[in-house]
This record gives C-alpha cells, sequence and structure tokens, in this order.
C-alpha cells in the first residue's frame, strides 16, 4: 500500500473521526469559556471512553450482520480466585509458547496472497507508550489490551488506544479472561466500562474476548467443556446487550476444542480472531467457524507487539467497525 493511499485514507478517517468527536475520547483544551467571560479549566480527559448505550436495547448484530434479539440467560459458572501475580504480562497469545511447543516454527507463514490481506498489530502494557505517527503508515488497524478478569486495566490504554484514533487508523480493544476470577458477564461490564464499549463511528472494532490457556493455573480454569461454554455465553451476550454488537473471540484451535468440548455455536455469532504461527491460511479452524475475521500469524515482527491480518479488503474493515 503505498503512502499516499494511507495519507488520504488516514485524512478522511480522521474527517469522519471530528465528525462523530463526541462519541469518542479527544485531548481536552486548555479551558473554556463562561457567559461572564472568565475562563474556566476544563476537566483532565478520562483514562477511558465512556461507555456507549446500545443503540438497538434488546438486540445486537452478528458476525453476518444479522441484528437478533440478545440471550439474557446467565449462569452461575464456579470460580476458582486465585492471586492474579502478572497480569501485565499477560497479552495475546501469551500462554501459547508454553502449551503449543510446537506454536513456535523456525520459519513463520507469511498470509495468503490469494485474497486481501491488511496488516494489523495487537499490543498491551508490555509495549508501553508507542509512537503511533511511525507506526500508522504501515498498518491498518489494531487492538489494544484493555482489561483482565475484573482486576486489572492496562496502564498505558490511552496511549495504545487513543493514539491510532489520533492517526486515523482503525482500532479496537480486548480483554484477557480470566474464569477462576468471576462470571463472565461480570467480566464483559467491567471490560466494556474500562474501554471495551463500541461505537459505530467507522473508527472503533467490536471489543474482543481473549480466551486461552489459564496462565495461574489449569489450562481450562477448573471448569468442564459446557461450563466453559456459559461463561463465554455469559461474556458475549452481556458484551452484545451492552453495546448492540457481539464481540470477537480470540483463540488457538486446540484451546477451543479442549476447554469448550468443541463448541460450535459461537461461530454464528462472534467474529474469530484465531492465533497460529505454523499454518498458512490460520491453519485449522475451531468446528463452526469456516473462516477466520482475523488471524495473529506471528509473535513478533517489524511492528511493536503480534504481527495480525484481517481477512479482506479495506471497505470490509470499514463496514466491521461501522455496524458491528
Amino acid at each position: 500500500m503505498s503512502a499516499s493511499t494511507h495519507g488520504t485514507r488516514r485524512a478522511a478517517l480522521l474527517a469522519l473521526a471530528v465528525a462523530t468527536a463526541g462519541a469518542l475520547l479527544l485531548p481536552a483544551t486548555a479551558g473554556s469559556a463562561s457567559a461572564s467571560g472568565t475562563t474556566k479549566p476544563s476537566a483532565a480527559p478520562a483514562a477511558v471512553p465512556a461507555p456507549h448505550a446500545n443503540p438497538h436495547p434488546g438486540y445486537a448484530r452478528t458476525v453476518t450482520g444479522q441484528l437478533v434479539k440478545v440471550d439474557t440467560t446467565r449462569h452461575d459458572t464456579p470460580v476458582h480466585p486465585t492471586v492474579a501475580t502478572h497480569p501485565q504480562l499477560d497479552y495475546l497469545g501469551s500462554t501459547i509458547k508454553a502449551h503449543e511447543p510446537a506454536a513456535q516454527p523456525a520459519v513463520r507463514p507469511a498470509p495468503l496472497a490469494s485474497v486481501p490481506q491488511l496488516p494489523g498489530i495487537d499490543v498491551s502494557a508490555y509495549q508501553g507508550n508507542l509512537d503511533w505517527a511511525s507506526i500508522a503508515p504501515n498498518i491498518d488497524f489494531s487492538y489494544t489490551k484493555a482489561t483482565e478478569g475484573t482486576y486489572y486495566t492496562n496502564p498505558d490504554f490511552y496511549n495504545q488506544y487513543v493514539g491510532p484514533y489520533d492517526q486515523g487508523l482503525i482500532r479496537g480493544s480486548y480483554h484477557f479472561a480470566n474464569p477462576s476470577d468471576s462470571g463472565g458477564a461480570a467480566q464483559a461490564d467491567y471490560f466494556v466500562n474500562n474501554g471495551g464499549g463500541w461505537s459505530s463511528d467507522g473508527l472503533t472494532l467490536p471489543g474482543m474476548l481473549d480466551i486461552e490457556y489459564n496462565p495461574y493455573g489449569s489450562e481450562c480454569y477448573g471448569l468442564s467443556g459446557s461450563q466453559m461454554s456459559s461463561w463465554i455465553w455469559d461474556f458475549v451476550n452481556e458484551y452484545a446487550a451492552r453495546t448492540g454488537v457481539y464481540p470477537v473471540i480470540y483463540s488457538t484451535t486446540d484451546w477451543w476444542n479442549t476447554c469448550t468440548s468443541q463448541d460450535t455455536n459461537f461461530a454464528n455469532y462472534d467474529p474469530l480472531f484465531i492465533a497460529n504461527y505454523v499454518a498458512s491460511g490460520g491453519g485449522t479452524l475451531p468446528p463452526g467457524w469456516g473462516f477466520y475475521t482475523f488471524w495473529q500469524y506471528a509473535d513478533s515482527g517489524s511492528e511493536p507487539g503480534d504481527q495480525d491480518v484481517f481477512n479482506g479488503p479495506y471497505s470490509q474493515l470499514q463496514v466491521l467497525a461501522k455496524n458491528g
């Protein structure tokens, strides 16, 4: 993609951002004038955008764009609280190397050239503050860790979430799940309230659930396959009820098959973000999903964080950011 194309795209997206500034987090001005002519100091910018209400209460859009009624059933899944000793080191795929040794190939697969594959990255506090002006010309989207469990928020979230927006990048945020800590609905609420919300502004991707191996204990968090499915349903349905769109689900095929008993039903609702560092085209996908929406194909590369692609042209990425 040429620099001029990126520049034109950034300008158009920034114009859209200005038009929808009331729905996004923008830097505060130095002050505002009162009716008497005196200047009042403006409040400092909040650490995260305020969550938006569901634009169509009771309903949400699925991966296919269909508007469906959200299931309000919630489950009491068992919890086994443990001390989260390193949440700042938990990120998309941070547990894969320990559980899938073969996932670290000598030569990493390249994205398929036969279909459009847009470059992107995902980052967390592990990367710290980033220079998005230098990163933006090389990618089309980014995902940033916002929260973990109900006990952690990313201290670098403002830079990593607002920074891409300021450069006209399409961005999203994700939640690192810890089903041992609390229920799925509680963690969805924590996520939405701390940077995981969504708005139909053309710049914000649906929030993402990062569900992978347990960094603090047994790989399936002490849950059976049916219990894990119930936990995930509680998360995705609560997120959908709060925002009006079903979240993206990130995982590996091995974890999904092991810990959800190969549940196929989520594919009808949630876009898939597959992690696979050894096979072209994302490899074998979890059952039910016939294609991936995003693919994390390497855990390091030319840009900060993990290296990702979106499975389609830019116009489809815009649709996802606009309509969920």
